[in-house]
């Protein structure tokens, strides 16, 4: 595989950003190396300024359920730019996706647009303590929602990735008012809100764990937390900036048929552009200025290429059969993994909801983040280098999740299980 285009950019990167990164997954720390500076793509591959082509997995963290450069999307962001970018404005695009949320996801009534996943969090937390008047929000070990202070707080994914237990700057007061619990333990949940649930403003939860790999929700656990938080009186947020519209139409709520007081949104409802959402009931939605006394704004809210893409998507996906046809495909591609380590005899435990999937080698179940961090991370880095020196990309990150699109060809599937196979063996040496 050439590297030599990327490691020059990697090097003039590094003198005027961070790591020479915009996000700090994207440096390869985790899998050692240098990072991919990606020069275009189409599909379900991606190609790098060197020309190397790969089977992309990882779909921009996944909102490509399309796959890359979707020709209707494209056409509806070109026809929008050359109308204006972004005007400041209010636009009918915006009511028009703003219909399409409302008539999907089970809890949103009313939504209110944002710029991205982290700001919707942040921005639904504030509003659960305008409602409540209370300041503690509960949250899940392992559970990534966004980079504001609060909760920054024994956070999965890229926090995991790079060993950064916790973050400087963060406000002790803040952190103080952030209390965190094991995914999927119901009795600590209970015991919990039996002793502070009067205190608990909201509790926020992926409901199906997404950045500490795929973790689902064991049979009852949002339940309980729908049950703890109505007697208290605390709002119930879920987190499906990345389970929205990619495990079902109306998301993970819809498919396990519980509903939130207020859910965030993110990724697919701009088409892979910027953008975020939450909403709620009417009754929770106008404590929300202008209508209510709880503030927030956003200058690019709302912007038509965002709200153009998305509305594409949104309808993309409401054609029938696609959540079969991925369900189909995910299926293909993790029964061909999963049948590699076992003719290998490597200890790897799976995990898939819909779309989304994980591979973790570990012999342990795999239920919250304290099984996850039993994983065998250095098999893992070589694994992942292994794999993309045969043409398969997967996020650099044993505590990330791997994406299928709808454009994976069966040959692509195939094709991907056999170089697994390979780097398996490679791992292992």
């Amino acid at each position: 595989m050439k590297k030599e285009i990327s490691s020059q950019l990697y090097a003039k990167a590094q003198k005027v950003m961070p790591g020479g990164v915009n996000s700090p997954v994207r440096a390869f720390n985790a899998v050692g190396g240098e990072p991919l500076f990606i020069k275009s793509a189409k599909g379900c591959t991606i190609t790098d300024v060197d020309g190397n082509e790969f089977i992309d997995y990882v779909s921009s963290w996944g909102p490509l359920i399309f796959g890359h450069a979707h020709p209707c999307i494209v056409e509806a962001i070109t026809r929008q730019a050359e109308l204006g970018t972004s005007y400041g404005a209010s636009t009918e695009l915006e009511i028009e996706l703003a219909e399409k949320v409302v008539n999907a996801v089970p809890s949103i009534d009313v939504v209110r647009m944002v710029n991205s996943g982290t700001e919707a969090v942040m921005s639904a937390l504030r509003l659960a303590r305008g409602i409540t008047g209370r300041d503690k929000i509960v949250k899940f070990e392992g559970c990534y929602h966004g980079h504001s202070d609060s909760l920054l707080v024994k956070a999965g994914s890229g926090l995991a990735s790079l060993g950064t237990p916790e973050c400087p700057g963060i406000v002790s007061g803040l952190a103080e008012k952030t209390l965190n619990l094991p995914f999927n333990d119901t009795e600590r949940v209970r015991q919990l809100f039996a002793k502070e649930g009067n205190e608990i403003a909201a509790l926020i939860v992926e409901p199906v764990a997404g950045n500490m790999g795929v973790i689902p929700p064991a049979p009852g656990f949002l339940e309980i937390l729908r049950e703890e938080t109505k007697k208290a009186g605390s709002l119930l947020i879920f987190d499906e900036v990345m389970t929205g519209f990619r495990v079902s139409l109306g998301g993970a709520q819809n498919l396990f048929g519980v509903t939130p007081d207020i859910t965030c949104l993110g990724k697919i409802i701009g088409g892979g552009l910027p953008v975020g959402a939450y909403g709620g009931s009417k009754e929770v939605m106008d404590h929300i200025s202008p209508v209510g006394s709880v503030y927030q704004a956003g200058t690019l809210s709302g912007n038509p290429l965002a709200m153009a893409a998305g509305n594409v998507m949104l309808d993309l996906l409401s054609e029938p059969r696609v959540y079969d046809l991925l369900e189909k495909k995910s299926k293909k591609l993790c029964d061909g993994l999963q049948k590699n380590v076992h003719e290998l005899e490597i200890s790897a435990q799976f995990t898939r909801v819909g779309s989304m999937f994980s591979m973790f080698f570990t012999d342990q179940i795999i239920k919250n983040f304290d099984s996850v961090k039993t994983c065998d991370t250095e098999f893992f880095k070589r694994y992942f280098n292994a794999l993309l020196e045969e043409g398969v990309y997967i996020a650099p990150s044993q505590f990330e999740v791997g994406f299928m699109s709808a454009i994976h060809s069966d040959e692509e599937i195939d094709q991907t299980i056999a170089v697994s196979l390979k780097a398996l063996k490679i791992a292992s040496s």
